[in-house]
């Protein structure tokens, strides 16, 4: 008897060890997964705090710009060339044989002035010979009008020598007039480029005996595409650069045409410019028309934009000090020119933008400038 209740203490005992045993394995998971979550963000604490500052731990360099706001232009790029409005070829009037040169190349010559004589042996004589003629019927003009009002001879003897002397003197004008074209004359003001001629050559009415230019009143003239004909009109901003001489001009635009030329497929542009001892027609001039302009703009470099299933983004960098990081914005572009694109949204002034070491750099990465 007494073994048996033995026997029933036993298993009572077992069971509710068994029991309790249940219960505490329970709590203590519980206990263990806390401790675990508390652990994983512990850990996840001292591992960002590692990267961030530890310098066993490596970050990429970088090189970060300060966006501000700046002015954006956009330019249409053409070539043109420095041509002077009065570049002329001066030529005789009259054939005949150049007897005589009285420029030389460079020298500055004056409206009207004489540059060459034809020979006008043959017109001179007959002005002579006219002009002997005219004194004769002068002096027997002059007799036939005292005796007129004396009231001496007819009235027709009087107009007949006072005809006479008019006809003389038309043709002794007429003459004179034949004289003058024997000269070559400079029909500008300006400097002798080229003498052509030489003494001794026949000279004939459109052949260039002398080339004189005015080197002060220059322009620089250029063929605009068909495509860019209805951005460009007369009064807009352009730069001038030529390159020979490394100036720059920024200025406006003097004249547009209106006209597209049937051949060419281009509109006529002139820029007008002032005078200057180192400019000289035929000059290659580099063109940039400002077909728009914004002011306060947000600038980027091309070269920092990516792209993400065709959406352009750039990375620009958040924290201070030794915790910096990179971070993905996503950009709206405007136009662009050259190295230099506009943002329309996605940046403000102020925000860092990372300009080299930003290839394989992933979102929240850390960096170090």
């Amino acid at each position: 008897m007494t073994k048996r209740y033995l026997v029933l203490s036993l298993a009572t005992l077992i069971m509710a060890a068994c029991g309790g045993g249940e219960v505490n394995k329970t709590e203590k998971l519980q206990k263990l997964k806390q401790d675990k979550a508390k652990l994983d963000l512990e850990i996840s604490t001292l591992e960002k705090e590692l990267k961030a500052g530890d310098s066993s731990v490596k970050t990429k360099t970088v090189t970060i710009a300060a966006i501000q706001d700046t002015l954006f232009e956009h330019f249409i790029d053409i070539q043109g060339n420095v041509d002077a409005r009065e570049n002329v070829n001066v030529g005789a009037q009259s054939p005949g044989i150049i007897k005589a040169i009285y420029v030389k190349e460079g020298q500055h010559v004056s409206k009207g002035q004489t540059l060459a004589q034809v020979d006008d042996q043959l017109v001179r004589s007959n002005i002579a010979e006219l002009q002997t003629r005219l004194d004769l019927a002068r002096t027997l003009y002059l007799k036939q009008e005292n005796l007129w009002k004396q009231k001496i001879g007819s009235e027709v003897q009087y107009l007949n020598a006072k005809s006479g002397v008019e006809s003389l003197e038309r043709n002794l004008e007429t003459l004179k007039e034949q004289q003058a074209l024997a000269r070559i004359i400079s029909p500008i003001n300006g400097t002798v480029d080229a003498v052509i001629a030489k003494i001794g050559d026949a000279a004939a009415p459109g052949q260039p005996a002398f080339r004189v230019v005015n080197s002060s009143n220059l322009r620089v003239v250029a063929n605009i595409a068909e495509s860019f004909a209805g951005r460009v009109k007369t009064g807009d901003e352009v730069i001038v650069t030529l390159p020979d001489i490394q100036k720059e001009i920024r200025t406006r635009i003097g004249f547009a045409s209106k006209v597209i030329d049937p051949l060419s497929r281009t509109i006529n542009v002139e820029i007008p410019l002032k005078p200057s001892n180192d400019l000289h027609p035929n000059m290659i001039a580099q063109l940039r028309i400002v077909d728009y302009r914004a002011k306060d703009a947000i600038v980027i470099p091309v070269g920092v934009i990516q792209y993400s299933l065709g959406k352009p983004y750039v990375l620009t960098v958040k924290g201070e000090g030794n915790k910096l990081q990179a971070v993905r914005t996503n950009i709206e572009l405007g136009r662009t020119y050259n190295d230099k694109a506009e943002v329309k949204s996605g940046l403000k002034s102020g925000d860092r933008v990372i300009t080299t070491g930003f290839q394989g750099l992933n979102d929240n990465d850390y960096i170090k400038l």
